[in-house]
């Protein structure tokens, strides 16, 4: 509190000689976001930054409502079943993409077709995992074929970002997107800043916000300083102890779950008894009323929410037992090990903080933590990549699908790209109940993934936190489920 209260001060004096009149217009709002796009193709990384510029520039199949119900959006209705793998989608006629190319069947297939390429080794496949292919049936109408039976395909194509056929082959898509979306790039100044602003020709509801800046501050103190300021409209990951000073503020129970995934194949962390023990170690409680005000529930042993499909109800939290903690340490011949923690800073509330605390815990039971934060998108490079995988990397881990099959496809599965395990029997779990159409039957086996998981405590499972958001007191908006920011939902008064 102490620190951020120093740094909110020193802010405030800087912000306060700045000036915003460029964005003061009744028609404008500045983002504040804790880190910046790697990238602004939205098929290719798994970053939350990317993530919140581009959802305003490109439309999805499918939607979502503000609490989470799946609706049509380039799609003129639901998917429907022409066969057991086989899914027909019928899309809206007339629409361009920003810089003229024609949205249709033709550029549904090319998306599907390039994010599910293996060369294209996108970040985000554990999403589209079960699709085998798309092709196209006449203008407006694809199929959508899947490996099996695949009951939550129409959550997928929430996800599924639709680019354009010709300008994504161009080597400067990365930095210069064009989408059908309500709004479309200005310009993207490396390190500082990107500008939207209002597709005055985009095919659905227009949007009151005409354009929208979003800044990069890493330091949720500095985000705070720059929103009571005047700097920013919106920021994102408001410190929990804050809310009641901010002009206004929005909390909603969000998808993130602060984890630390534990190598299971290699190191000190190879040995389940120090895995368990990791997890013995860590008195969440304290952190979800401590570190979080109370904005966060603990994780009940599983990277689930009890709303999603495949939440196992029978599995709690590991107690906050530092004695068991230091017996199975001894057990596994670990005492005074170095355990090696990889975080990042700014891209979650309080992520830093949280690995910071963890790694006291940690040292409490006899351990060494080596603790190393990295920039975020070397962060990504080291979590995606399991070749150099750590001792323990943390991640905020959210599922937009609200279904087990994206967050085990991705995380618990061997092969997964944030997966530190090659446990065939788990795999084999996820693989069956991934095609699965008996509801009763597919929820047994991701009971049992789950308890596998929890007994061989692949993870350290933390918490699940609230979306906490500060706002102007001239920027309405009521926050959603998914943690989108789409600023054609917001009005500025």
């Amino acid at each position: 509190m102490k620190k951020y209260g120093l740094v909110l001060l020193a802010t405030l004096l800087t912000l306060t000689l700045i000036s915003t009149s460029a964005w003061s217009a009744s028609d404008s709002i500045v983002i504040a976001l804790g880190s910046e796009p790697t990238t602004l193709d939205p098929q290719i990384r798994e970053d939350g930054g990317e993530r919140a510029v581009n959802d305003n520039i490109y439309d999805t199949v499918l939607t979502r409502t503000p609490m989470g119900d799946l609706v049509p959006s380039l799609a003129t209705a639901m998917p429907t079943l022409v066969d057991s793998t086989t899914w027909e989608i019928k899309l809206r006629p007339g629409i361009k993409f920003h810089n003229g190319e024609t949205m249709n069947a033709d550029a549904v297939v090319y998306s599907i077709k390039r994010v599910i390429d293996p060369d294209f080794n996108s970040e985000q496949i554990s999403f589209f995992s079960t699709i085998k292919d798309a092709s196209m049936v006449d203008d407006l109408t694809l199929h959508v074929s899947t490996n099996g039976s695949d009951p939550i395909l129409p959550s997928r194509l929430y996800w599924l970002k639709v680019v354009p056929p010709v300008h994504s082959k161009d080597p400067k898509f990365a930095e210069k997107p064009v989408g059908t979306g309500p709004y479309q790039i200005v310009n993207w100044k490396r390190g500082q800043s990107i500008e939207l602003k209002r597709n005055d020709s985009y095919w659905g509801t227009k949007p009151s916000v005409k354009s929208v800046q979003y800044r990069f501050i890493e330091e949720p103190g500095t985000r705070l300083a720059g929103l009571m300021a005047g700097e920013f409209d919106l920021i994102t990951n408001l410190l929990p102890e804050f809310t009641k000073q901010v002009p206004k503020s929005v909390h909603i129970l969000g998808l993130e779950h602060p984890i630390l995934i534990l190598n299971s194949d290699k190191g000190v962390t190879k040995d389940v008894r120090v895995r368990q023990a990791l997890n013995y170690a860590v008195d969440k409680e304290a952190l979800a009323k401590g570190l979080f005000e109370g904005y966060a529930q603990v994780a009940q042993g599983q990277l689930l929410s009890p709303s999603f499909f495949g939440y196992n109800d029978k599995v709690k939290a590991y107690p906050y037992d530092v004695a068991k903690a230091k017996k199975l340490i001894k057990e596994a011949g670990a005492e005074g090990a170095t355990v090696e923690l990889i975080g990042t800073s700014g891209r979650w509330l309080k992520d830093r903080d949280l690995v910071e605390t963890v790694a006291a815990y940690w040292t409490k039971i006899g351990l060494k933590v080596d603790v190393r934060i990295f920039e975020f998108s070397e962060y990504l490079n080291r979590l995606f990549d399991r070749k150099t995988r750590a001792d323990s990397i943390f991640v905020a881990a959210s599922n937009e699908l609200l279904d087990a099959d994206k967050t085990f496809s991705a995380y618990y599965k061997k092969g997964g790209i944030g997966s530190s395990n090659t446990d065939e029997k788990l795999a084999g779990l996820i693989d069956q109940a991934r095609s699965e159409i008996d509801v009763t039957n597919r929820l047994a086996l991701y009971h049992q993934a789950v308890k596998l998981a929890y007994d061989q405590a692949y993870f350290v499972w933390l918490l699940n936190i609230e979306d906490v958001y500060g706002l102007s007191k001239r920027l309405d908006w009521a926050g959603r489920v998914d943690a989108r920011l789409l600023v054609q939902e917001m009005k500025v008064r």
